[in-house]
């Protein structure tokens, strides 16, 4: 046997597999389809699932499988070891400096998005937004920007859970929520004026990986008294746009800021 073969964990091996087996096809598979898509037979995949469930990264509806949420954290391992940071922060630095306001980057977590990285400038808002906090995403633009490029089992995850109206101006109502995806899916950005914290608005942008998929959101936040809505669409988005784009382009991705 070879020194590759000899330092091969088959179980780890097919546990990936069966987590990459549900790639998009559906948050619920049953047994025989997740033994299918991977070759392996139906007890070593229910051996597989019945240890993810144990392990919170799994759950079972009657006889058919999902992921859980739980799934994210190893892909926020990811982003955490992949330059994207290294990437990010001299364009974050450059658009506060041009702009003005604090300027963030976040990644999807469960139903959380995670700053991954911050650029402050000066008391930035009552919120203490250190790296490392969770806002939920419902109430965020990056939220909105990550839901909106997220599957639609990893979606209904989260709209499936109650939505707390952080403001009174909270979207909380799980249809408008979709409609509202839906939009930034189309449109490749979006704003938030007052939903998360009464007195801030943002705006957010993708950032694409080589393959296209969004790994995480740019952002910037503005007091009402700092900037209107027009002025933060009219004239900080832009800016903020094409600094994901550059980013994503860094990342070896080929999307466009306009996409």
């Amino acid at each position: 046997m070879s020194d590759d073969r000899r330092d091969h964990l088959q179980t780890l091996e097919r546990g990936l597999a069966v987590i990459a087996a549900f790639s998009g096809r559906g948050p619920q598979l049953s047994l025989g389809e997740l033994a299918g898509l991977t070759g392996l037979s139906r007890p070593i995949v229910r051996r597989i699932m019945l240890t993810l469930e144990n392990l919170g990264f799994a759950r079972t509806t009657g006889s058919l499988f999902a992921l859980t949420p739980k799934v994210l954290t190893l892909g926020y391992a990811y982003l955490s070891s992949v330059k994207l940071t290294d990437v990010a922060r001299p364009v974050m630095e450059e658009l506060t400096d041009q702009l003005g306001v604090g300027t963030s980057l976040a990644a999807m977590d469960g139903a959380e998005v995670v700053y991954v990285d911050r650029v402050q400038l000066g008391r930035v808002a009552s919120i203490h937004l250190a790296v490392g906090t969770r806002l939920p995403a419902h109430a965020t633009s990056m939220g909105h920007v990550l839901l909106a490029h997220s599957t639609s089992g990893e979606v209904e995850a989260v709209l499936s859970q109650p939505l707390a109206p952080l403001t009174e101006r909270t979207l909380t109502d799980p249809d408008k929520l979709r409609e509202r995806l839906a939009v930034v899916r189309e449109r490749g950005w979006d704003a938030v004026d007052q939903e998360l914290e009464i007195g801030r608005r943002s705006a957010a942008a993708p950032v694409f990986d080589a393959d296209g998929r969004v790994i995480a959101a740019l952002s910037l936040s503005c007091g009402t008294l700092e900037c209107s809505m027009e002025q933060l669409v009219g004239t900080f988005l832009p800016p903020l746009r094409a600094g994901a784009a550059r980013i994503s382009a860094a990342l070896g991705s080929g999307v466009h800021a306009n996409s």
